[in-house]
């Protein structure tokens, strides 16, 4: 099959719109024009140290225009993106970059000491700064020439756009493959579902090296829309920013937007805007595992426009994702596949009935390859291009997606399986609660128990007792934690997502 070629989405941004606002930090402001500007001249000076088609570029850097800028100018060269979380160690960082085979690390100025470490560590690698020259205000690799080549115009969406490390469970990531067909399909696939205005801006304040926010930029090129950039997730900025400056739709995790709320509500008392936001801002996606019920309703009854929707990197972010017109409707539900996506689920090899649950399959254009120099992986988790999740769930007669928990984090208790999201959701609801998480623990008798660690809103107390007996009158009695510990912080990654298999570790703190 002849591969397909589009023109590169970036340019034709700069061509249709090139006065557009393309992106905004706290501050400085760039059109589309001045982005293409800024990217062709990157793709130069990394032309001149080396940097050539295919060859496999490491990014480690913080929110900003100057990664949106890398990002783009690694297209025009055809070279992959190997984004780097920011949170790992440098050994875990210099174990990536050997997996990967990097030919080059850039970095930007908030993360030279970690970079000069791992230079100290790979004297191999070739290091590279991304800086600001404030008197010209442009993008610079360490003051590196412009190399005078051609420069590519076309996107071949066969091609591999980046590879995204995901974080495993047991043992060391894999690096999935993301193409640009992936990219392209997703974000098509997602503008159907939730509709497309030319007028949207997206607020970008879930990490670039995570898939969800790595695809918002891929679509702000797609679409033609502005995105604002946030370095971290503040609420109070976050909040500030949906207010003033116009946001439509905003990613976040389920720990953000609570935090997002308990902040309009501590400033209810002190200005006009009370418990809701503009009507401006028309969807807040909401992924990274099961939602609280609690939080749904609470946004139901403020008329936020909560949409939640499951993804994953091996499927370039979205989906499956409810539309807005059923966010009511289907409370709790993550929705039906995207367009260009197709899903079963699967239990002993067979695909269950509606309303039985198993494990999630999904393929299409938007479902990665493989792994990166993974062939065993790669053949263990897809089959006859259906890609096996780890994720369980079932459909409803509608055919609509309700995600029970990952397969790794399945508890089984006398032959009984636990979903510690049920649990979770249970403790959630308990007014004293503002976070929880529940994993197994060894048990001689039952095989596995549960138990929940929980962290408490402000102000608030409650003893574990209490809330033991609470979950005792809502849980049947093989779903209810042996123990219910109180902590002052659950382990998450970088974007939000809950690390159930690191709660184990806070049983020492936690038995004190």
């Amino acid at each position: 099959m002849n591969p397909t070629y589009l023109p590169d989405w970036l340019t034709r941004c700069a061509q249709n719109h090139p006065d557009q606002l393309a992106l905004k930090d706290q501050h400085t402001s760039w059109s589309f024009a001045e982005l293409d500007h800024r990217v062709t001249r990157l793709a130069r000076q990394l032309a001149s140290i080396g940097v050539k088609a295919d060859e496999r570029i490491a990014l480690l850097a913080a929110n900003g225009l100057s990664y949106v800028t890398c990002v783009h100018a690694l297209t025009r060269l055809g070279a992959i993106l190997v984004p780097l979380n920011t949170r790992l160690t440098c050994d875990e960082l210099c174990w990536q970059l050997r997996d990967v085979r990097a030919m080059l690390l850039l970095h930007d100025d908030t993360w030279a000491t970690r970079a000069h470490e791992v230079k100290q560590e790979l004297p191999e690698i070739h290091c590279a700064a991304l800086e600001e020259q404030a008197y010209e205000d442009e993008l610079i690799v360490a003051q590196q020439p412009e190399a005078p080549i051609e420069l590519r115009t076309l996107i071949d969406l066969d091609a591999t756009q980046a590879i995204m490390y995901t974080s495993g469970t047991t043992g060391h990531p894999k690096g999935a493959l993301i193409t640009y067909g992936m990219q392209w399909w997703n974000a098509i696939g997602s503008a159907l579902n939730l509709g497309h205005s030319g007028d949207d801006c997206w607020l970008a304040c879930m990490p670039f090296f995570h898939i969800g926010g790595l695809s918002i930029l891929m679509r702000s090129v797609i679409y033609g829309i502005s995105v604002i950039i946030h370095q971290k997730f503040d609420a109070h900025e976050v909040n500030r920013a949906i207010r003033e400056e116009r946001v439509t739709i905003i990613s976040v995790v389920a720990i953000m937007l609570q935090r997002m709320l308990n902040v309009l509500d501590a400033e209810t008392g002190n200005n006009a805007h009370g418990t809701h936001y503009p009507a401006t801002l028309r969807c807040v996606l909401l992924g990274g595992g099961p939602a609280p019920q609690p939080l749904l309703e609470d946004c139901a009854a403020r008329a936020i426009p909560v949409v939640q929707t499951y993804g994953l990197t091996e499927a370039c972010s979205q989906a499956v994702t409810l539309a807005p017109e059923d966010a009511l409707r289907k409370l709790g539900s993550a929705g039906r596949p995207l367009a260009p996506v197709q899903l079963r689920i699967i239990h002993d090899g067979q695909e269950v009935p509606a309303g039985e649950s198993g494990e999630i399959f999904l393929k299409g254009p938007t479902i990665t390859p493989g792994y990166a120099d993974r062939p065993e992986a790669t053949a263990k988790a897809l089959r006859d291009g259906w890609l096996a999740t780890g994720d369980l769930g079932y459909l409803d007669s509608d055919g609509y997606l309700y995600v029970l928990d990952r397969r790794s984090d399945l508890i089984i208790s006398g032959g009984e399986n636990v979903y510690p999201a049920e649990i979770e959701a249970i403790l959630l609801s308990h007014p004293a609660v503002a976070e929880a998480g529940v994993c197994g623990q060894s048990d001689a008798q039952w095989g596995q128990v549960p138990i929940a660690f929980v962290c408490l809103h402000a102000q608030h107390t409650v003893t574990s007792a209490a809330l033991m007996e609470y979950a005792t009158q809502r849980l049947a009695r093989y779903k209810q934690p042996r123990n219910i510990y109180i902590v002052t912080q659950l382990p998450r990654n970088s974007s939000g997502k809950l690390l159930r298999r690191e709660l184990p570790k806070l049983l020492a703190e936690a038995q004190r």
